[in-house]
């Protein structure tokens, strides 16, 4: 009997502690001011989070396991996110106070460009139904809305944002003290300016195949194959045994973390047309240790597609950008490359071999 009374005892006492912490938590966020809790406390916390503006653009992004890493973030479920950033978003979350009030006269048209301009932004946290002792003692994870912004405009001086939190009542002018700038432009609602400009992040340890097909040159395309320890080269589909080691190796390492400059969303179509009625200029294919590969297909880009409707000779130098190529990447987005990044890669089998180049990369 009395086993059964101190376990009674037992229980009441952990009912009354739980209740009163989660007493002390709720009246804890309902007095705090508004300086001290506007701002996302615990960002490790952050599971999910999801803009749109008023131009139906939409993004969602999660954070979700990953074999080879402690988390990764996901656009829309599909694409590998900008991890940069989802940081930089995620610091601003963190870090952004409130610098003032909206002056009393001012915020009705405060809250009419909000309404009609602003980008919201809900945050979506792991929170734990009980939650002890500085979350030394968490039980039954669940996720859940924490909080949902609307981003507006930068003041006057363009060092704050309007910004309204659902629930409050007004809006407040928003900053990060000590950065010069207003935050507006780190919340996006594109999906594809949150996707990962990365092809390819795999060390020459897991490359198993690289090769490249010069389209208009057979002869100088080549492949590097692993064998056993080590990787042989072949030019045009033959076996060669004397190539430069030092040159195939770097450029194997370039696929450690290789990247394209940008999305090619913004140029018009008929300017992608006179590049790519020409056909790929080179098909880079890479491959891993465990059979997954991606495709590059590359097309040289003209400083001023019309010029080459009028120009007696197309094969003119000074027609092409100097700088860039576009690129289709395995079929599906069409990108802008830089020959910075890509010259060692691209370079003809000529160069592996010390023999003299037909040349190709800006030809």
């Amino acid at each position: 009997m009395k086993k059964n009374k101190n376990k009674i005892i037992l229980l009441a006492v952990v009912v009354v502690a739980g209740l009163t912490a989660w007493i002390v938590a709720h009246r804890g966020s309902k007095d705090a001011t508004f300086e001290q809790d506007f701002h996302v406390e615990n960002i490790d916390n952050v599971t999910k989070l999801f803009l749109a503006d008023k131009e139906n653009n939409q993004v969602l992004l999660e954070r979700v396991a990953d074999s080879t890493a402690d988390t990764v973030w996901m656009v829309n479920g599909t694409y590998p996110a900008n991890k940069p950033m989802v940081d930089l978003l995620l610091e601003t979350l963190h870090d952004m106070r409130i610098r003032q009030q909206v002056n009393k006269n001012a915020v009705p048209q405060a809250i009419k460009l909000l309404s009609s301009r602003a980008i919201k932004c809900e945050v979506y946290e792991q929170r734990y139904f009980i939650n002890w002792f500085g979350g030394k003692f968490r039980l039954f994870p669940h996720e859940k809305l924490a909080v949902t912004y609307f981003v507006g405009h930068e003041t006057q001086d363009m060092m704050a944002c309007h910004m309204l939190r659902k629930g409050d009542k007004q809006p407040y002018i928003i900053h990060i003290p000590g950065f010069r700038g207003y935050l507006t432009p780190r919340f996006v609602s594109d999906p594809v300016l949150w996707r990962s400009h990365n092809i390819v992040h795999w060390d020459i340890h897991h490359l198993n195949k690289v090769s490249l097909d010069i389209t208009s040159n057979p002869e100088e395309s080549y492949s590097v194959s692993r064998q056993d320890d080590g990787f042989v080269f072949e030019q045009a589909g033959r076996k060669v045994a004397d190539f430069d080691t030092a040159r195939v190796a770097q450029m194997l390492s370039c696929f450690a973390n290789l990247n394209f400059d940008e999305f090619a969303s913004r140029v018009p179509n008929s300017h992608m047309d006179t590049s790519f009625n020409a056909g790929p200029r080179a098909i880079l294919k890479i491959t891993n240790t465990e059979g997954v590969t991606r495709e590059v297909k590359t097309y040289l880009k003209y400083n001023n597609p019309t010029d080459s409707l009028v120009m007696r000779n197309p094969e003119m130098y000074e027609m092409f950008d100097l700088d860039r190529l576009y690129a289709i990447i395995d079929s599906k987005d069409t990108v802008l490359i830089q020959y910075f990044v890509f010259d060692n890669i691209l370079q003809p089998a000529s160069f592996y071999l010390g023999k003299p180049m037909s040349g190709f990369a800006k030809e």
